[in-house]
């Protein structure tokens, strides 16, 4: 596969590794405090925004959208859109690989960009997110009026290259059928099954079935398709379709045979096609209209149309979903997902979030009309929370910020382990235990192998019961008055969400075939159906920030025989009792030994937690 070559690529692919993770830091909450937990505007470098989010939301973006810098060598307000053509290759690079990690398996990224950098960008991101993930690049006429100006050709759209984060995985909504797309459908012969379309009998391939004479209605002799063409069924599927009128003759009964289409037989919507003419979607004109009542004093330079967005959110994502805004601009991204009931996170530097952005966003809250608000009925409602990137979670020396909290660590500790976003509903809440991470392999194996099939749904064999699990009682570890300090500990740098089945099973993508095992007879191993079975399962526990409500140097954040005898107890309560533990303090005083009798694995904070 071609890849680009540009000044200082190799330190470019390493860049985001450097990033240092950061604290986010709520300014302010708008709207409904409960709802605004699940929208955020971030304001700060997205780079840097984006690195502090991937702990919390890695994997669980379905829809990105964003409209960087064109480096068109103009000079924008709001960006700095003359960037030397490495310097842009370089500034993409490692916020695509960031985007990439925040999507979901079944997610897909939309990215706006003209014909300066479009070609390369194409290129760069078949590199980041695989050309086999290539979905389409949509073409968006953004003038409806040509410029006159123009040295050369004037400029009359924009391209949205589109790719998924695994298209075999990537499933897109279909448009909703509009009274244009239905116009097409007549009935000109008066059937009584309604209106329908034509459409053609022949085809291009090869078919070999396809090349039977045809006589019309008319009486004229069909030797057969065009020159170069087939008939697309077979012969006796065409006389079945005449027999029951789905062959159109034209009004003279003597012309080409084509193919009739009800419309009550077409889909509930419309495929979408990658020319998106500005009628539908909107163009850059509607978009300075849209923005100029949120700060007339002040317009974005390159906003987008609300429907063009509505349009991509509508293709690839579901209310309800993630929506993501790296560069947010005007808000317009934000605007859009929380009018058609998405969560978002909205990314943008500056100043600009706060005198652009937060205006529009408190306004949507307050119902306001303009945009796709008729359209959706919007009539306002919701809340987001502002934000700024704090201080960095690790100094230069690796040790950990003294305003870090417990929930915050826990994070990036099981993002370090597992490769996945924390979920607290996984864990126990007011304990140190983080959750149980399941790693599985698909392989074909023979019944008498001894081992049960897992299910994916459970994530525990299916012929063994489910475990329930009890609650914790006595000790420092319960739930109630007994947790000590635990009530007064910090709430997570993110709400708990809704938990979700689906977000616990693993990607079939992630399963790798592993080979079959060898018997001992020399005949050829009888091949089974390919099932998906446990490989390893471990549980994470964390001490730190008090969490045992006892901050003194030799318990609550040392691991003592005291505290291992607690969370043994702890863990037989979990629904994995059987898991060997991962445990996470700031000093151990057991031996070896014993760590290994209790099959605990102790990691050292902060040495050990590897801001990745």
């Amino acid at each position: 596969m071609p890849t680009l070559d540009w000044l200082h690529r190799a330190q470019s692919f390493s860049t985001a590794a450097q990033v240092p993770y950061r604290l986010l830091d709520t300014v302010s909450t708008h709207g409904d405090p409960q709802q605004a937990a699940g929208n955020l505007l971030v304001q700060g470098d997205n780079l840097e925004a984006l690195k502090a989010l991937l702990p919390f939301y890695r994997g669980k973006v379905k829809c990105i959208f964003i409209d960087p810098p064109y480096n068109t060598q103009s000079a924008f307000e709001h960006y700095d859109d003359n960037l030397e053509h490495s310097q842009w290759l370089s500034m993409v690079l490692p916020r695509l690989q960031l985007l990439r990690d925040l999507l979901s398996e079944d997610g897909s990224i939309w990215v706006t960009i003209d014909d300066n950098e479009g070609h390369y960008l194409k290129v760069l991101m078949d590199e980041v997110f695989g050309r086999r993930n290539f979905v389409a690049n949509v073409v968006w006429q953004k003038r409806f009026s040509p410029n006159s100006t123009a040295m050369h050709l004037s400029d009359s759209h924009d391209h949205v290259l589109v790719f998924a984060k695994a298209k075999i995985s990537w499933n897109r909504n279909l448009l909703v059928r509009s009274e244009k797309s239905d116009s097409i459908y007549k009935n000109l012969d008066n059937d009584p099954r309604g209106t329908w379309t034509s459409s053609d009998l022949s085809a291009r391939n090869f078919y070999s079935l396809g090349t039977y004479p045809i006589v019309t209605p008319a009486g004229r002799q069909v030797s057969g398709p065009p020159p170069g063409r087939y008939w697309s069924v077979s012969e006796q599927t065409f006389n079945d379709l005449r027999a029951d009128n789905r062959i159109w003759w034209g009004r003279s009964g003597d012309g080409q045979p084509r193919l009739k289409r009800f419309l009550h037989d077409v889909q509930g919507g419309v495929v979408p096609q990658t020319v998106w003419l500005n009628d539908d979607v909107g163009h850059t004109q509607e978009a300075k209209k849209e923005i100029v009542v949120f700060n007339p004093t002040d317009v974005f330079t390159t906003p987008k149309p609300e429907r063009l967005i509505q349009r991509i959110l509508h293709i690839a994502s579901n209310p309800g979903d993630l929506v993501l805004d790296s560069f947010l601009g005007s808000g317009t991204t934000a605007a859009v997902a929380h009018k058609m009931g998405r969560r978002w996170v909205g990314i943008e530097m500056g100043e600009h979030a706060a005198t652009h952005c937060l205006p529009r966003l408190q306004k949507v809250i307050d119902g306001e009309q303009g945009g796709i608000s008729q359209a959706v009925n919007w009539q306002g409602g919701g809340g987001f929370r502002f934000m700024r990137l704090g201080a960095p979670i690790f100094d230069a020396d690796g040790c950990i910020h003294p305003e870090v909290r417990f929930a915050t660590l826990a994070a990036f500790v099981w993002q370090q382990e597992t490769g996945t976003a924390f979920d607290p509903a996984r864990a126990t809440p007011g304990t140190p235990h983080l959750g149980t991470h399941s790693v599985f392999d698909s392989c074909q194996r023979a019944p008498s192998m001894g081992q049960a099939p897992v299910s994916l749904e459970e994530s525990t064999p299916l012929s063994a019961p489910a475990v329930q699990t009890p609650s914790p009682s006595g000790g420092r570890l319960g739930w109630g008055p007994a947790a000590g300090a635990n009530a007064s500990l910090q709430p997570p740098l993110f709400p708990e969400e809704k938990k979700d089945k689906d977000a616990a099973r693993p990607s079939p993508l992630a399963l790798q075939e592993a080979p079959l095992p060898s018997l001992p007879s020399p005949s050829p191993p009888t091949l089974h159906p390919t099932e998906t079975v446990l490989r390893s399962r471990t549980a994470y526990y964390l001490l730190f920030n008090g969490i045992l409500g006892d901050k003194r140097p030799a318990s609550g954040n040392v691991l003592t025989s005291a505290v291992l005898d607690e969370l043994l107890q702890l863990h037989a309560c979990t629904p994995h009792p059987d898991a060997p533990l991962v445990v996470y303090g700031e000093a151990c005083r057991l031996g070896e030994a014993r760590l290994a009798l209790a099959r605990v694995t102790f990691k050292h904070i902060p040495y050990d937690v590897k801001a990745r």
